[in-house]
């Protein structure tokens, strides 16, 4: 039972269903879970939000919806696309990009050319995911950081602290009171800030 928990778990969406069958056969051979199939774009954006899967393989050329617009659909899904087609064109290579695929394999394709593009955009999604959450945390210490300069400014201007003195208040005050120093800044700058 643990085996099938670290699986990755896919969805494929392929309008044709020999290939839809042979991309699910190359997944399933290479530790995959396909927890869903789907013929047309509208179908597999639909399915991903209800799997919230670890990689969708999909065609761009689909009925309904076609995979380059569900793909811009499911930018903020938060999952690795890996877009197939039978068509290699400039400007197709680059909306694909735009939309959010993590790469692009053109048909016909064998296991040896879909797995590698595979486990690049599943890499190249790693990569995106890790860079946002490290951008993410630095803009909050910047911002905390902001916080702490300004009370630190309000505390060496009303309460004639030096700047160092002001720092070590609270820091002092963000471990007496079990509180982050984003949070006694706050604190210090609605208390001593409406007073100006």
């Amino acid at each position: 039972m643990v085996e099938t928990q670290s699986k990755r778990r896919a969805i494929v969406a392929e309008d044709e269903s020999l290939i839809r069958l042979d991309i699910v056969e190359t997944l399933q051979e290479n530790g995959f879970d396909v927890v869903a199939q789907a013929a047309d774009g509208e179908t597999a954006v639909a399915l991903v939000r209800e799997h919230k899967p670890d990689l969708l393989v999909m065609d761009i050329k689909m009925p309904n919806m076609d995979g380059i617009t569900a793909a811009e659909q499911l930018k903020n899904d938060h999952v690795p696309i890996v877009l197939l087609t039978a068509f290699s064109q400039k400007e197709l290579v680059e909306r694909a990009s735009e939309a959010g695929a993590m790469a692009y394999v053109v048909k016909p394709f064998t296991p040896n050319d879909l797995m590698p593009a595979i486990e690049i955009a599943l890499s190249r999604f790693a990569q995106l995911t890790a860079l946002e959450a490290e951008i993410s945390d630095l803009s909050e210490r910047l911002e905390t950081r902001k916080l702490v300069d300004r009370a630190k400014g309000l505390l060496t201007e009303k309460m004639n602290l030096s700047e160092p003195e002001a720092f070590r208040w609270i820091q002092k005050a963000s471990m007496d009171r079990r509180l982050t120093m984003q949070e006694v800044a706050k604190t210090v700058i609605d208390q001593l800030g409406a007073k100006s």
